[in-house]
């Protein structure tokens, strides 16, 4: 596959989809194929108007049909939830798929009917399929396996994110969605439960890999108070209300944390915990013979985050499509693909 150009579907243009099929647009070893869309509004619509890239000739299509006929080597799979049925149907067709949607990041813990369905497309059409993005992806599995490469004891392993939300004017996200600037209380446990949901299965891939698998997974949140009264650009947080959060999700073996991820999310860092918050970013730290601490930052203005941040899950994705195309059939994971190699030219 290396070299090979490839002709690529971008399914679904949110903001993920968007960078993603500019990114396939600007690659050069891809050519884009076809685009799936929701909107009716975007039917018809010329790809590259679409992402703010020149007019590529390829009208966006609503129809599944159509992009069967395309014979893709590869389709983008990044729309709201995941449709089965179309998902396997591409599948059947013989067309590998990267998707941002989490659900096949461990195949051992999906439910069983699904992935044999899923399975059995794949083997029919010859195809893989692959589940990748930021985080979960890239922080859980992509970066942490090449840092426990180093060690021969493992003790621990603990992924922490940080997101400052203070830049992102959101109001109903901030304040009514996730709770910020609102009374001080215990978290809601079907908060923790959705963030458990999204990175369990990334975690006991990373488990799994390196040969002490989860018996199970928990996760639990806290809430952090504004000391002082600010001003973000969604609004006001009042002193005394909430102003950072934090959910821990972890994984088990015999009692023992195995795996944990931590996201920390705040609008500000005066708060009444001492929970050691620092810009948006990544930190990692492995526990055992050969400790490692690695920090990960954004060195990007405020006024830039919003356009920056598609790109780190959306890249990833079209960065994966030749390993994946390459790949046996099957659901592929990080753990048994070759690493992802960028192609710039």
């Amino acid at each position: 596959m290396e070299g090979r150009r490839l002709r690529v579907v971008q399914w679904a243009t949110g903001n993920i989809g968007t960078r993603s099929l500019r990114a396939v647009i600007e690659h050069p070893q891809m050519d884009l194929a076809g685009l799936w869309v929701s909107s009716d509004a975007k039917r018809g619509r010329d790809a590259g108007e679409l992402c703010g890239a020149p007019a590529t000739g390829i009208a966006a299509t609503g129809s599944l049909d159509d992009i069967l006929a395309l014979r893709p080597d590869c389709v983008l799979y990044m729309r709201q939830g995941t449709d089965l049925d179309e998902l396997c149907a591409l599948l059947e067709a013989g067309a590998n798929i990267v998707t941002t949607r989490g659900d096949f990041h461990h195949p051992r813990t999906m439910d069983p009917a699904v992935r044999d369905r899923v399975e059995a497309a794949c083997a029919r059409g010859g195809a893989s399929i692959y589940s990748t993005g930021s985080s979960p992806g890239f922080s859980t599995e992509a970066l942490a396996l090449p840092l426990l490469s180093l060690a021969r004891r493992h003790e621990g392993i603990t992924i922490d994110e940080y997101a400052d939300m203070s830049s992102r004017n959101s109001p109903e996200l901030l304040f009514h969605m996730m709770g910020f600037g609102a009374p001080i209380r215990e978290m809601d446990q079907r908060m923790a439960d959705h963030i458990k949901t999204d990175f369990a299965a990334s975690l006991g891939q990373l488990a799994d890999a390196i040969g002490l698998p989860c018996d199970g997974f928990d996760a639990a949140g806290e809430l952090a108070m504004a000391r002082n009264r600010v001003e973000i650009a969604a609004g006001v947080i009042e002193a005394g209300t909430v102003g950072a959060m934090r959910i821990t999700v972890t994984g088990q073996r015999e009692g023992r944390a195995v795996v944990r991820f931590r996201a920390n999310w705040y609008c500000t860092t005066d708060i009444d915990a001492d929970w050691h918050l620092r810009a948006s970013g990544w930190k990692i730290r492995t526990e055992g013979d050969t400790p490692l601490e690695v920090d990960i930052g954004f060195p990007v203005a405020p006024e830039d985050y919003a356009a920056f941040t598609p790109g780190l899950t959306a890249h990833r994705a079209v960065n994966a499509v030749h390993a994946v195309c390459a790949a046996a059939p099957g659901i592929r994971t990080t753990a048994d693909l070759p690493q992802i190699i960028a192609r710039f030219s």
